[in-house]
Order: C-alpha cells, then sequence, then structure tokens
C-alpha cells in the first residue's frame, strides 16, 4: 500500500502530514492458514439491527456493505499457493456473508476497491492489458460468490480509494468499466463526483449499458469539504441519463463519506444529494 505509485510521486506530501487514518489504525491481516467462515453471528447481528432501524422509521428497504473477494485477498498470503487460489478462498468464505444479507431481503453491496485501486499498487505501470487480464479474475472470483443470488438485491461499488491525495495515477474508467458490468449485479455505483474523475461520464457516449442494469454514479463527493449544490447534482445525474436512460440511473455518492468528512458534512451532502435528485426526477419526467 505504502509503495502505490501515487504515494511514491508526491512522498513529500503524503509524509508531511498524518493521514485519516490515524494513529490507531488497526493492524493489517494477514492469511496464514486455511480461511473458514465464523461470521455467522455477526452478520445476523447487523442485519437484526439494521430491520429494526428501518421498522422505526417506516422503511422496507436497506443495504449492508461487504467486501469483495478480490479486495478482501489484498492482505498478505503465505498459505495458498497462488494469487487466484488465495482469491477464490476468499470468495468461499464470504458468500456465506452475501447469501445471509440477501436471503434477509436486503441489499448486499460488494465493495471492491481493487478493481481500479490494484493499479496505483503495481510497480512499474503494467500495460492496459495485462491489468484486464489481472482484473477478470477478480470479477469471475464476485460471480462464482455471487452464484444463486438475485442480481436484483446486488450493488457493486467500484472506486480509486477515498483517501485525499493527487490520485495522478488512477486507472482510467474506461479501461475497466465493461469489465465491471460483466458483474452478476443490477446496480453499479463509482465515483463521479470528485475532480479527478467527473469528466469520465462520456465514457457512456460509448459503453452500452446492458438490458437490466442500472448506474449510480456518486455525485457527490467524499474528496472535498465543500458542499455540493442540488442543481449541480441534477446536472450532474442529467448527464447520465442523457447517455444510458433515465430510468436507468440512481443518485448515489463517490465513496463512503464516514471517516473522510465530518458528519455534519457528511448528512449536509446528503440531503443535497435528496434535493438534486427530485429536481433531476423533476426535469426528467415532469
Amino acid at each position: 500500500m505504502l509503495n502505490r505509485r501515487d504515494w511514491v510521486k508526491f512522498k513529500q506530501f503524503y509524509t508531511s502530514r498524518e493521514l485519516q487514518t490515524g494513529k490507531q489504525a488497526t493492524a493489517f491481516p494477514a492469511t496464514t492458514g486455511p480461511l473458514t467462515w465464523r461470521g455467522q453471528e455477526a452478520i445476523e447481528t447487523d442485519i437484526a439491527n439494521l430491520k429494526a432501524g428501518l421498522d422505526a422509521v417506516g422503511l422496507e428497504k436497506g443495504f449492508i456493505t461487504s467486501i469483495a473477494p478480490g479486495s478482501g485477498a489484498r492482505v498478505p498470503n503465505s498459505y495458498y499457493k497462488t494469487e487466484e487460489e488465495h482469491i477464490y478462498a476468499w470468495a468461499d468464505v464470504l458468500k456465506n456473508e452475501y447469501k445471509a444479507i440477501t436471503d434477509a431481503g436486503l441489499i448486499l453491496q460488494l465493495d471492491d476497491p481493487s478493481l481500479a485501486e490494484n493499479w496505483d499498487q503495481i510497480s512499474p505501470e503494467p500495460s492496459v492489458e495485462d491489468y484486464r487480464k489481472f482484473t477478470q479474475i477478480r470479477i469471475e472470483a464476485i460471480n462464482y460468490a455471487l452464484e444463486g443470488i438475485d442480481p436484483e438485491l446486488v450493488r457493486l461499488h467500484i472506486c480509486w480509494g477515498s483517501w485525499h491525495g493527487p490520485h495522478t495515477t488512477d486507472i482510467e474508467f474506461r479501461h475497466i468499466a465493461d469489465l465491471c458490468l460483466e458483474a452478476n449485479a443490477k446496480y453499479f455505483t463509482f465515483e463521479a463526483g470528485n475532480v479527478r474523475h467527473e469528466h469520465e461520464y462520456t465514457v457512456w457516449d460509448d459503453l452500452k449499458l446492458p438490458e437490466g442494469k442500472v448506474i449510480a454514479p456518486g455525485v457527490v463527493s467524499h474528496a472535498t469539504n465543500v458542499v455540493e449544490h442540488p442543481e449541480l447534482v441534477a446536472q450532474r445525474l442529467l448527464r447520465f441519463a442523457e447517455r444510458v436512460g433515465k430510468e436507468n440511473v440512481q443518485a448515489s455518492t463517490d465513496c463512503g463519506l464516514g471517516g473522510r468528512l465530518h458528519p455534519d458534512i457528511g448528512f449536509a451532502k446528503l440531503e443535497s444529494l435528496a434535493q438534486g435528485a427530485a429536481l433531476a426526477t423533476k426535469k426528467l419526467w415532469g
């Protein structure tokens, strides 16, 4: 992680300040033996707590995030013989969590920054062709772990890492967007509000959204304390609606806001997100 190319390029910036991980960051885990599932009680508790919260405010739909196999397998491995074997071992244990969430009728949000963020962690920089092959394995592992789960209950989150930095070595979305769409999920959420990736709405000028898929672009960002105006949120949503159809777009955030913004700012951004989505809906449907 500390050798990612953006961090090397801007070493003085990254070493001159305390990053958002803080001084009490959790120790990084490692795979030293066979991975096994032991999280049933924990996930059942999370499900029960969320459903109780939903019931308390009269809501029916909710979601729980879970790490994707490829992102889980980024921890050091000293047990499995190959990287692919390690990834599929993660898929085998995580499928239990995925099933528990969706069996409860909740949306499973698969968080997989590895799809885009791994690019910056490989030195020297690989060819796009080689990186696509590298990424394809991770998409196939997702689909293996999702076997038997209705895509209607699955949302895939793609991002370039939410730390506050230059991000000059992020891979362009156009190089991997089609691969991401191969995941057996109905919904796809990705960064589209921060200044490094906002311009990439034009990817959808050339890439056709498959039937039955919905995109949820991030139209408010974790990368700035400035709260986006609802009109800007609406403008961003309209760009996507013009390209993939108004019925195939939902409003989302770039990345998780917690831990990157003060809670008051996070809530203000969510309020602006809702207001902007309402404006876009009115403009599109009248």
